[in-house]
Parts: C-alpha cells; structure tokens; sequence
C-alpha cells in the first residue's frame, strides 16, 4: 500500500479551515473500510469466488448553472439516495468553465465553491469519491473565475476533500491514496474489483489556457503515471475480475469527434491538432495514453475508464491497439454533464451493476432523474 503523506501540502490551521468549510455542522459520518462487505459485496480480499453483483453511481460536470445547484442536483442526490449503492464517484468540475454573473450560488472559485460541493457530497448515503476538474482548479485563474493562483486552489481542495484517507458521504469508503502531493489519487478493491480516480485534466492537462504550467503538469503526469501502472499491478495480485479508472479529461482517442475533444492518430496516440497559425496543440495526454494502452492490453479483463469533460454521455470503444485494432476489454464511460440553456436537461447520473461472475463485470443503467426531465417531462 502506498504511504499516505500530507508533506508539503499548504496547511491553513485546523480552526480556520474548520471555519471554511463548514465541517463543524455534519453529522459524525459512519466509516466502512474498502476490505469489508458494502451493499451486497462480499470482503474484497477473499478470492473464494462467491462475490455478488452490487451497484455503483457515477455523475459530473455539475452543477453548472444556480437552477442546477439549487434543484437539479439536490433532486440527482435524492434519487441515488433512493437506491443502495456501494458507493458513487464524481468525475469532477464542481462549476462551469467560467463565473456567471449575477449568480446567487458560487460559480466562480471561491472558497464557497468547495464548501458547497462538500455538502453535496455529504448528503450521499454512500460513501461519496470524486476526482478534480479543470473547472474547478486548472481554470480558476481566469478573470472570469476570479483569477486565482490553479495550484493553490488544487492544494486548498487537496484540503478539503481529500485530508483523510477516506471518501465522503455518509457512509465512508477507506483507501489506498498516492504520496503527497498527489493525495487525491485514491484506490480501492470492492467486490473482486478494483477502482482508481486519477487527476487528469482537461485544458490540455494544464499545458494549454490562461497560465500553463508544464512543470506541474510533468510532476502530475508522471505521479499519474505511476498510480497507473500500480493500480493495475494491485488489480493483478488480487486477482480482480476487472478496473475501473475514474479521471475528468476526455484525452480524445482517435480523429472522430473533433467537436467535443481532442483529436489523435488512434496508432500512435499523438495529438495531431494544430491552433490558427497552424502550430501543434500542447500535447498532455499521449504518454499518459500510451500507458494506459499497455496496461489495459497486458491486463486482458475489462476496463472501464470513466470521464466527464466533454458533456455528452456515451458508453463506447475508441481504444486502438499500434495496428489499429480495437481494443475489446476497454470501454470509454462518459458521464451525463452540463446543459446549462436547458435548465436541467442533462442533470442525471449513470447506475453500473458490477458482477464479478458477468464475462463483461460491468454493465450500465442511465438513471433519468424524474424530476430533472425537461424535454418530455416524466409521466
């Protein structure tokens, strides 16, 4: 298990940050550990076989609009909080890309930004995980989100929700989390299945808007890189049946979907986007990918690799191997994400039941808020 260390993180004094986020009014959460029974889900560390299937729920890029924090989302906790989950996880970007105006909830990245988030995340009966977004670090030193430093803002997240070694939500969750700085990368086996959040963002992985920072991203990438490989080095010594990876960036995978994400050579994995001058796009995903490539492959039971980011929620393919062959244990979970001018049309939330027993291990349910619907409004 790796070391969990807090050295060099930027530390406010316990009363101050007690004060910031409010945690003096929750309730004392109940703690479970990841190696016992969740749900239906037998001890993970006991490979017997006899695991039953549980069910998970995923969501992100939300809230992005005060409509969607002040209904939309509640209305999302209330339906997962209707059903039993093992757990649910939050791809990330607590906010949209840029402040509103005029708004009466946070949208910019404020401290209240992060308290707010918090107490979604602490009105889940299960036990709650996210991963950042780039909304709500990269991001934040645009103007227009109040032009804040990205890595302080990350390193105050780091505080906030990732101070312990265990999740959120009512019920916690106890991990594995990688050395600081990098806390927020976490790990956990449940079920005969072993999941991992690691922060990889969108904005070209901090190489690309307002104020890159390619010494942050080196230091990221790599961390990332490591947890990567570890997670499945883990998965193997515990005989999973299968790895989900939960991250916010949508990297982009091949040359299909230029509109929503970058585009790439599916062989090689490079980035073949060029700005107006014609100048190469910062690449910060191709080595990233690459690794997990190989991982994947070397692996051979299914992955899922879930993602927010791009806004648009799919279940596919698009892995390549280098001879540009699908790669068929591998499939892409995007998450439902914003849809701001329409209210809240795409405030929902993914069920995946996971079985063990299932060749596939996961399959996936989308969970259509009832009240959220907009377009046909439910019956």
């Amino acid at each position: 298990m790796t070391t969990f260390g807090y050295a060099g993180l930027r530390h406010l004094s316990k009363a101050r940050l007690l004060r910031r986020i409010g945690l003096l009014a929750l309730t004392v959460p109940v703690v479970v550990s990841a190696t016992i029974s969740l749900a239906t889900a037998r001890e993970d560390n006991d490979n017997d076989g006899e695991y039953r299937p549980y069910a998970i729920g995923l969501w992100g890029d939300l809230p992005y609009s005060d409509e969607q924090a002040t209904t939309g989302v509640p209305n999302l906790i209330a339906d997962m909080n209707a059903q039993n989950l093992a757990f649910t996880a939050h791809d990330g970007d607590l906010k949209a890309g840029n402040g509103t105006p005029g708004s009466v909830t946070p949208t910019t990245c404020s401290d209240d930004l992060y308290t707010q988030a918090l107490n979604y995340f602490n009105t889940l009966k299960a036990p709650a995980i996210l991963t950042p977004g780039d909304n709500d670090w990269t991001d934040c030193d645009r103007p227009s989100n109040g032009s804040y430093n990205s890595l302080e803002r990350l390193n105050f997240e780091r505080q906030v929700f990732f101070n312990t070694p265990y999740s959120l939500g009512k019920r916690r969750l106890k991990q594995e989390v990688q050395a600081a700085p990098y806390v927020e990368n976490r790990r956990w086996t449940l079920g005969g299945v072993t999941y991992a959040t690691l922060n990889v963002q969108g904005s070209c992985n901090n190489l690309c808007d307002t104020n890159p920072d390619p010494a942050e991203f080196a230091a990221r990438n790599a961390a990332n890189i490591a947890w990567l490989r570890e997670t499945f080095k883990v998965a193997k010594e515990r005989n999973s049946a299968a790895v989900m990876l939960i991250t916010q960036a949508d990297p982009g995978w091949d040359s299909s979907d230029a509109s929503r994400a970058p585009t790439r050579d599916p062989k090689t994995l490079v980035e073949n986007d060029k700005d107006a001058k014609g100048v190469p796009i910062p690449d910060g995903f191709k080595d990233y990918l690459v690794a997990l490539r190989e991982a994947v492959i070397a692996f051979r039971k299914p992955v899922a690799y879930v993602h927010g980011d791009s806004h648009y929620f799919r279940i596919d393919k698009p892995l390549q191997d280098a001879k540009g062959r699908r790669i068929e244990n591998f499939t892409r979970v995007e998450t439902f994400g914003d849809n701001a001018a329409n209210g809240n049309n795409d405030v929902h939330w993914l069920k995946v039941i996971v079985n063990p027993h299932n060749r596939e291990v996961f399959s996936y349910q989308p969970q259509i808020v009832p009240s959220n619907r907009v377009a046909v409004p439910a019956p």
